[in-house]
């Protein structure tokens, strides 16, 4: 799912929870009897009845382990999350998503995996993401990559051919200046800048650049190759091939795309159920892969299941946690929600929407780098918009957008 951190979470409260004691609860063995009823939070109300699905088969083979499905809407996931963290009761099991994974995980909320568990059935970026000093942490449920849907109406009114599997850079950039036509209101696509994991963290990683250094302690956004990055878009805006930024504002890319004003938006593997019950759009697009720059690139994300380090049955959470990171779990998660993250279980998922391309976006997991995470990861996406904003806006060049952004990040990294 498209993300940026919802709420900059308050590491120093979180670190202050966890040291007021009860982080090693009384453990149930795996085989008692006792009856037990696990919490277990999530936030999408579209995904809310295959996690009833899954919880009712666990169940069937733990019929001492009810599962209860508690649903809190993305906007107030995280807010009340924190409250539980620092004086509520946490729910047993969680999702969790990579930008406030290690900000948990730092402060002793969520319990690390200790058993050994085979990660090579899940993509090694996802595992990577959920891993924090050496731990892993939550097993991945789904993912999701990037891809480029575009309109097959308009490149044909435009005479131009639909993007191969191995286009790059040149390409797109030579469709977008025919795609383009002012007369019409018709962009070629629309440079976001509120997307990055759309948008910008994938044309940085294709130019050869980065975001955060591997030790999660640099910015990126003072080397050359992320501000090539970076002008990818910002060259769109000022060649009019995509819409101001005002304009963006007032209406976001994915609507002018639905109403056939932009003939490409760059998003990701969850809009196909948005896309085929539009009733533009169902039967006018399809999605091809992102162009190559210096490399082949495109950000993976992917929820995970994780256990809270207070839970009171932890033999029991991780039953089922280890079992919603199985086979099993994910070939019914496949037929009704996302991708599964499970290697090989995600046929059901494609062919349930065969009017598109869809294998595009598994086949973009062998190039796929995971999306950029520190401690506090909330602190620098609020710096990435302050200051790209300007660049964005035409109000400064996008080298000084972006040198400004790498010292205010730096310094935001050294306070974690």
């Amino acid at each position: 799912m498209r993300l940026r951190s919802s709420a900059a979470l308050l590491g120093v409260v979180l670190a202050v929870s966890a040291c007021s004691g009860g982080n090693e609860p009384a453990t149930t063995a795996a085989g008692s009897q006792e009856r037990v009823t696990l919490s277990y939070a999530v936030w999408d109300n579209n995904q809310k009845p295959v996690m009833e699905e899954l919880a009712a088969e666990f169940t069937k083979t733990h019929p001492n382990i009810a599962v209860n499905v508690q649903l809190t809407p993305w906007t107030d996931y995280w807010t009340k999350l924190k409250a539980a963290v620092t004086g509520g009761e946490i729910p047993d099991v969680f999702w969790m998503n990579g930008p406030n994974f290690q900000l948990y995980a730092s402060n002793g909320v969520i319990r690390p995996i200790e058993e050994q568990v085979d990660t090579s059935v899940y993509p090694k970026p996802l595992v990577d993401l959920y891993t924090y000093e050496g731990k892993l942490y939550g097993l991945p449920k789904d993912m999701d990559t990037v891809g480029v849907w575009y309109n097959k109406e308009l490149f044909d009114a435009a005479k131009v051919k639909y993007p191969a599997d191995d286009w790059t850079w040149a390409d797109f950039r030579e469709a977008a200046a025919k795609l383009t036509d002012p007369g019409k209101g018709v962009y070629a696509v629309g440079a976001q800048l509120t997307s990055f994991q759309e948008y910008q963290y994938n044309t940085i990683a294709q130019a050869g650049g980065y975001v955060i250094s591997p030790d999660g302690r640099k910015s990126g956004y003072a080397d050359p190759k992320t501000i090539e990055g970076l002008r990818f878009w910002t060259d769109l805006i000022d060649k009019k091939q995509s819409p101001d930024l005002k304009t963006m504002t007032d209406t976001v890319p994915l609507a002018m795309f639905e109403a056939g004003k932009l003939a490409m938006y760059w998003g990701g593997s969850w809009n196909v159920a948005e896309f085929s019950a539009n009733s533009y759009t169902k039967d006018k697009v399809d999605v091809a892969p992102l162009p190559r720059g210096e490399k082949q690139a495109t950000i993976i994300h992917g929820v995970a299941n994780v256990m809270s380090a207070k839970t009171e049955h932890p033999a029991e959470a991780w039953e089922f946690v280890k079992f919603l990171g199985s086979r099993q779990a994910a070939e019914i998660l496949g037929k009704k929600g996302p991708i599964p993250a499970y290697t090989g279980t995600q046929s059901a998922w494609v062919s349930a929407h065969p009017e598109f391309k869809l294998q595009t976006f598994l086949d973009s997991v062998a190039y796929a780098q995971p999306y950029p995470v520190s401690k506090n990861t909330a602190a620098w996406n609020e710096a990435e918009l302050t200051y790209l904003t300007k660049a964005w806006a035409g109000e400064q060049p996008v080298e000084q957008a972006a040198a400004d952004l790498a010292k205010a990040m730096d310094e935001l990294l050294a306070k974690e």
